[in-house]
């Protein structure tokens, strides 16, 4: 049975010849994102700006009645509510924003759940409170800082790997690659509005690792095809590389993408974001393998001789042999 190939032997895409333009448009994209982002703002989650959640599951009923409780709650005066599905479409979690105050009076926050679940189970009696958690000012702060920190001490050290095993330059494209991923990502969620949580957290430190396996390949390919052909200019080198190893991208990429396309048109709402971020990260950390990372080689002039094999001892008497011959 002959094997499917996504990608034809032999192909050649002179992918380096846009590299100026696209690294033109990916600098204002980037500056565009960063500025909503610095704007507009994020829409942070619980997990961030403190506040509590409550999950109710309506045990005799089909589905949620998540317009209803939205009105209901809201006129409680604690201001709008965040609902969504999670689960079964009969489950749900109210997310709302801790009174002023709660800070320094824990009394406060106790009051408003009390009076939040109090109303439901009085309008609806199949509801029943699965939990009901609750997240400082502070502690969000402190989980917000831990959640950035993270992002870019995995940055740093994926730099530093690739700098260690390949050279310099190669861990500067890879940074460089990773960073237009985030923010692009980040961009997206400042554009939308979409909640910023610990979950979206997570989903970047997921297209960090993506983005850099892919940059990986792409990089030994180069370092293996530096070593093949040390005269060829390298812009043709780059293209040769990229050409080898994209059947192995799109492969994989399609891979993800059938099931990630299942999560956001079939998934429960709760990881709509999730879902959506790695989504996103798929496209720009494919986009940011090629026209990222391979291309800031060219312009930091990286060395081929640098990946030339060092000569054994007893490859140099085979060589004078030859010679001598």
């Amino acid at each position: 049975m002959k094997l499917l190939k996504l990608v034809p032997d032999n192909t050649n895409i002179h992918f380096l010849k846009w590299r100026v333009p696209f690294y033109v448009i990916s600098i204002i994209l980037m500056a565009a994102s960063w500025g909503l982002v610095l704007t507009k703002g994020l829409n942070l989650g619980v997990d961030f700006i403190g506040g509590q959640m409550i999950r109710v599951t309506f045990e005799r009923s089909a589905e949620a009645p998540v317009g209803e409780l939205r009105d209901q709650v809201a006129k409680l005066g604690y201001g709008e509510p965040i609902i969504q599905r999670y689960g079964k479409p009969n489950e749900i979690s109210i997310r709302m924003k801790l009174p002023e105050g709660a800070g320094q009076e824990a009394a406060l926050a106790d009051k408003m759940a009390r009076t939040i679940t109090a109303d439901i189970k009085k309008n609806h009696a199949d509801a029943r409170i699965d939990g009901v958690d609750s997240v400082s000012g502070k502690v969000s702060k402190e989980l917000g800082w831990d959640a950035f920190k993270a992002l870019g001490l995995a940055s740093l050290a994926v730099a530093a790997y690739i700098w260690l095993r390949f050279e310099w330059q190669f861990g500067v494209g890879a940074l460089f690659a990773l960073v237009h991923d985030v923010t692009l990502t980040l961009g997206l969620f400042a554009i939308t509005g979409m909640e910023f949580d610990l979950n979206i957290v997570a989903a970047l430190l997921t297209l960090i690792g993506y983005s850099l396996n892919d940059t990986i390949v792409v990089y030994d390919r180069i370092r293996e095809n530096m070593k093949k052909y040390r005269r060829m200019p390298m812009p043709e080198l780059l293209d040769l590389s990229v050409n080898e190893t994209l059947h192995r991208t799109i492969v994989t990429s399609l891979s993800m993408l059938i099931t990630l396309v299942a999560l956001l048109l079939l998934g429960p709402d709760v990881i709509f974001g999730f879902t959506a971020a790695i989504t996103l990260g798929i496209f720009v950390g494919t986009y940011s393998s090629i026209y990222m990372a391979a291309p800031i080689l060219i312009w930091l002039k990286v060395n081929p001789n640098s990946f030339v094999p060092t000569e054994t001892a007893l490859e140099k008497q085979e060589r004078l042999a030859r010679e001598g011959a």
